[in-house]
C-alpha cells in the first residue's frame, strides 16, 4: 500500500512537482499581493489565506479538465484579454471611500479578482503539475498542497516588497501582462499560423502586452489623479 515509499520513480516526480510548483506559482503571488495592496493589514492576511484556497480548488477542478479545455480553439484568446484587464486594473492607485484607508473594493473584491486571475493563469499552470505527476493520484495530492504555502509564502514577501520599493507594482503588473500575451499567441486559433508566419510574435506579443498594461495603467492613474 506504501510501496511508493521506496519507489525512486515516485521522488523523482515529487521533485519535479515541487520544481513546477516553485516556478508556477510566482504569478499566482504577484496576483494577490497585487490586489490585496490597498487592504488594511488585517484583510491582507484574509485576502492571502481566501485567495489562495480558492486558487487551489479551482487547480484541482480544472485538473480533470485542462487538457480538453486548453484544446479549445479562442480560450486562451479569451482568457488573454481577461487578463490584460484585470492586469491593468492592479496597477491602478487605491481609491478611498470614507478616508479610513479602505479600497473601494474591499476585501471581497480583491478575493474575486484574485479567484478569477487565477482561474485564467491555472488553465496553463496545472497542466504542469498534472503532467509531472504522470497520472499518481498521490503525486498530484501532494503536488496541489504544495502549492498553497508557497503561494501564501511568495505573496506575503511580495506585499512586503511593495511597501518598501513601489516600482515592483509596476513590474508585476507588466509581469502579469507578458503571460497574458504568452497565453494568447499560444490559443490553437492562431498557434498554427503564428509558428509558419511570424514565430518573432511569441516574443513580441507578449512584450507588447506587458509595454501596453503599463502604459494604460500609468495613463489611467494619472488621469485620476488630475480629476481628483
Amino acid at each position: 500500500m506504501l510501496e511508493w515509499i521506496t519507489d525512486a520513480q515516485f521522488w523523482v516526480g515529487l521533485t519535479q512537482i515541487i520544481g513546477v510548483n516553485i516556478i508556477l506559482s510566482g504569478d499566482n503571488a504577484i496576483v494577490i499581493a497585487l490586489a490585496s495592496r490597498t487592504l488594511p493589514p488585517k484583510q491582507q492576511r484574509w485576502a492571502i489565506l481566501f485567495g489562495t484556497a480558492g486558487a487551489i480548488v479551482l487547480r484541482i477542478v480544472l485538473t480533470a479538465f485542462a487538457t480538453l479545455l486548453l484544446d479549445q480553439a479562442g480560450l486562451r484568446l479569451a482568457g488573454s484579454v481577461l487578463l490584460l484587464w484585470i492586469s491593468v486594473k492592479l496597477l491602478l492607485p487605491e481609491e478611498h471611500g470614507d478616508g479610513d484607508g479602505k479600497s473601494v473594493d474591499g476585501l471581497a473584491g480583491a478575493i474575486r479578482i484574485i479567484i478569477i486571475a487565477d482561474l485564467v493563469m491555472s488553465l496553463d499552470n496545472v497542466l504542469g503539475v498534472a503532467a509531472a505527476a504522470k497520472g499518481s493520484l498521490v503525486l498530484l495530492t501532494i503536488g496541489l498542497v504544495l502549492s498553497m504555502p508557497l503561494i501564501i509564502f511568495g505573496s506575503t514577501v511580495i506585499l512586503k516588497l511593495m511597501g518598501r520599493f513601489p516600482w515592483i507594482i509596476t513590474l508585476g503588473g507588466a509581469l502579469l501582462g507578458y503571460v497574458a500575451g504568452e497565453m494568447g499567441v499560444s490559443d490553437q486559433a492562431v498557434k498554427g499560423w503564428v509558428e509558419a508566419n511570424l514565430p518573432l510574435l511569441h516574443t513580441i506579443v507578449p512584450i507588447a502586452c506587458a509595454m501596453l498594461v503599463v502604459v494604460i495603467g500609468k495613463f489611467i492613474a494619472r488621469k485620476s489623479e488630475v480629476v481628483s
